[in-house]
């Protein structure tokens, strides 16, 4: 009861929402907890519903969600790929495994991306923009942006059960909110999430400035 009275709460707090939430997990995490995808990606269609409703004039919601999955899939990993495919139910799933793309469902696009460093990212766009004979001085920002593999800036970027982040999307994170929460994966609740979200809309944005 009490818990539910403290969702309730937190829900009713929200005002504001991040147009585009990215997780970073490690292999282990996903095993221990591979269904979290699946939870997650239901919370955030279930909060933007909420939050457009009560405030019709707030952002539209989340619009993108993005799972890095910090070890390439090994032994257990292949062993939830069946609970990753299930986001393709109820969301735009965009699954990056290695080399491979694979992508099913409709509605907000869910991007799930197995053992892909940003540092492996970026080398790639070096090694295309090579192989396309761009010259030297036609690379500038906007030029690398456009060889990324991942084409979005995450507002928020969230650990759970540690203090240090990966090097993946290590171009587009450069201005986002990082968020470190002592709760470990396994143990994320839906409570945990909103308090993300409630202290996210309370943090003043500078975008470098």
């Amino acid at each position: 009861m009490i818990y539910r009275i403290y969702e309730y709460m937190l829900k009713r707090q929200i005002t504001e929402l991040p147009g585009h939430v990215c997780f970073m997990i490690s292999g282990q995490d996903m095993a221990q907890a591979p269904d979290n995808l699946f939870f997650i990606t239901s919370w955030c269609k279930e909060i933007s519903d909420l939050v457009g409703k009560h405030n019709p004039s707030s952002k539209s919601g989340i619009q993108g969600l993005t799972f890095h999955i910090s070890t390439p899939v090994s032994g257990n990993m292949n062993d939830c790929l069946p609970q990753v495919r299930k986001i393709g139910s109820v969301s735009r799933l965009i699954l990056h495994n290695g080399d491979k793309e694979e992508i099913s469902g409709t509605g907000m696009d869910v991007v799930v991306a197995i053992g892909k460093s940003g540092k492996e990212e970026i080398t790639d766009c070096i090694r295309k923009m090579a192989e396309d004979h761009v010259r030297p001085s036609d690379v500038d920002e906007k030029m690398l942006e456009s060889y990324l593999t991942f084409k979005y800036t995450p507002d928020v970027v969230i650990k759970s059960g540690g203090d240090h982040l990966t090097d993946f999307l290590i171009w587009q994170s450069v201005y986002s909110e990082l968020f470190f929460s002592d709760v470990n994966w396994k143990s994320l609740r839906k409570v945990d999430f909103l308090r993300v979200l409630r202290d996210y809309q309370s943090r003043i944005r500078r975008f470098g400035k």
